[in-house]
């Protein structure tokens, strides 16, 4: 899973630096609107170990803001799994607080906030949690009825075990959810450090931006590239585990 994500970023960004040379070189643009390879390569020379510690600085705030979004995710999604008053409730609380994009909401956690952690971390977790919670409530409102319908006969039913039995039918997707989510908390803590802060790797492209540095942000964008899949990688390979050991004992366990 590691390696396969590695190398699909790499010839995606291997395609994309080529559509851009294709592009440079076909128009006849100057250095100065699109660098040529050279000083693409002095500036990862000069910037990637900078970038590289931007991005575990993100990363961080990334990783704490993904934890926060799968906990609310599903808290509400095993609250509102029911089709009743207060599901349905539960459910349009957590649509409505969704109800307006979180960037545009953004300039008031700064102020509110200030340009620090915590505003990162909010608009994080914000942006990674409604489809997150999407998938959840999906998963967790439909019932897996050849299997449950043993134990409401039998009544051994809990509201625990029904919510084991259908993460543990649906652990493939929610494996698949969780990592794609990994993308969504990325962006978030990039769009917040972009928009005002005072670290990370969002605020070097910003810097990058300001003095018009195309190298400095293609480096950034590839040091965000292979980290993000890394991080993706692990989590899918951590959920191949969980899905194994949970298999092993053929759901006696979920008991």
């Amino acid at each position: 899973m590691l390696f396969r994500r590695i190398y699909q970023f790499l010839i995606v960004y291997a395609m994309g630096i080529a559509g851009l040379m294709a592009i440079k070189y076909g128009i006849g643009l100057s250095d100065y609107v699109i660098p040529g390879m050279k000083p693409i390569i002095e500036t990862a020379g000069l910037m990637m170990s900078g970038y590289f510690f931007d991005v575990i600085n993100t990363l961080s705030v990334t990783v704490l803001g993904q934890m926060i979004s799968i906990i609310m995710a599903f808290t509400v999604g095993i609250l509102g799994r029911k089709s009743s008053w207060a599901g349905s409730f539960i459910k349009v609380m957590a649509y409505n607080i969704q109800a307006y994009p979180i960037v545009a909401l953004a300039p008031i956690i700064f102020i509110l906030l200030g340009d620090g952690f915590l505003s990162r971390l909010l608009i994080a977790s914000m942006i990674c949690y409604f489809p997150l919670l999407l998938s959840v409530l999906g998963i967790m409102a439909a019932p897996v009825k050849d299997i449950e319908h043993f134990y409401i006969a039998t009544g051994r039913m809990r509201w625990q075990l029904e919510v084991k039995i259908r993460a543990f039918e649906n652990l493939s997707k929610l494996t698949t959810v969780i990592a794609g989510s990994a993308t969504l908390a990325m962006a978030g803590t990039i769009v917040a450090e972009f928009i005002a802060a005072d670290a990370g790797i969002g605020y070097s492209i910003r810097i990058a931006l300001y003095r018009s540095d195309l190298a400095g942000i293609l480096v950034a964008l590839f040091m965000i590239g292979i980290i993000i899949s890394v991080y993706q990688g692990m989590l899918e390979s951590l959920g191949e585990q969980v899905k194994t050991k949970w298999s092993a004992p053929k759901g006696e366990d979920l008991l």
